[in-house]
C-alpha cells in the first residue's frame, strides 16, 4: 500500500509504469510427452506456478521498501501481486495479516474474504478477490467495482484451498500463437486447457466459512 495526499492505493493495484510483456514473446514449446504448450521464448522458473501454469508477465515499479510506486491504474490488478496476496493470504490493500476473530466468539477465527452480495453462497465459494485485513475491509469493499456495484458480504473462512486460475486461453495456429476469446470462469488445476492458458489471477475455493458482520471482527493475535 502507498498513500499520496491521503489517497490509499491498494497493494494489488496496477501502477502507471507497469507494463505487460509483449505478445510476440509467446511461443509453442514441445514437452517430453510430445504435447505442445504455451511458453515464453526466454522463459525461466518464475514464469510458472507450482502447478506448471504459465503466468502473465507484467513489470513492477517498486520503491526501496519493495512496495509499489507510481500513479494507480484503478480497476486493474497486477497479476504477480494478486497471486502473491492469494498465496500468502495477505491483505490486498496493505499486505498485512488477514486473520480475524469475532469478538463474541474468539474461538471462531479464520481468514477474511469479501464476496459479491448477489452471488450464490452455497459452499464452496470460488473467489479471485484476495483476502483483506479487518482495518481495510470497508475500504476494499467500496473501492472494488463489483463489490461496490453489487454490494458485498464478509466471509470468515477456515478452509481456502487453491482451486485454479483465471486468464486468457491461447491456441497454436498456422501463423503462430493466437489469443482466443475467454471469460472470467475459473479453470481448475489439472485441466488440460491450462497447457495453452496465460493466467492472470489465482483462485481459491472457500469452504467451512460463515457470513459475518465486519463490525463484530477484530484482528487475530
Amino acid at each position: 500500500m502507498s498513500a499520496s495526499a491521503d489517497i490509499v492505493i491498494p497493494y494489488v493495484t496496477l501502477r502507471r509504469d507497469e507494463e505487460a510483456e509483449s505478445f510476440l514473446m509467446l511461443c509453442a514449446r514441445m514437452e517430453d510427452d510430445q504435447q505442445s504448450r504455451l511458453a515464453y521464448m526466454d522463459e525461466d522458473r518464475e514464469d510458472r506456478d507450482l502447478h506448471g501454469v504459465l503466468w502473465s508477465r507484467v513489470s513492477q515499479s517498486l520503491g526501496t521498501d519493495r512496495l509499489p510506486t507510481g500513479d494507480p491504474r484503478w480497476k486493474l490488478v497486477h497479476p504477480s501481486r494478486q497471486r502473491e496476496t492469494m498465496l500468502r493470504l495477505r491483505c490486498q490493500v496493505c499486505f498485512a495479516s488477514t486473520k480475524a476473530v469475532r469478538r463474541q466468539a474468539p474461538e471462531r477465527s479464520g481468514v477474511l474474504f469479501l464476496h459479491t452480495a448477489q452471488s450464490d453462497l452455497g459452499q464452496p465459494v470460488r473467489t479471485w478477490q484476495p483476502p483483506v485485513c479487518v482495518e481495510h475491509a470497508q475500504f476494499a469493499a467500496a473501492r472494488c467495482p463489483p463489490l461496490g456495484r453489487e454490494g458485498h458480504v464478509a466471509l470468515l473462512a477456515r478452509r481456502f484451498r487453491l482451486y485454479g486460475v483465471i486468464g486468457t486461453p491461447h491456441a497454436l495456429a498456422c501463423d503462430g500463437v493466437r489469443v482466443l476469446a475467454g471469460n472470467d470462469t475459473p479453470i481448475p488445476y489439472g485441466d488440460p486447457r491450462l497447457r495453452w492458458f496465460l493466467a492472470s489471477q489465482l483462485v481459491r475455493e472457500l469452504s467451512d466459512f460463515e457470513v459475518v458482520n465486519l463490525a463484530e471482527l477484530t484482528p487475530a493475535t
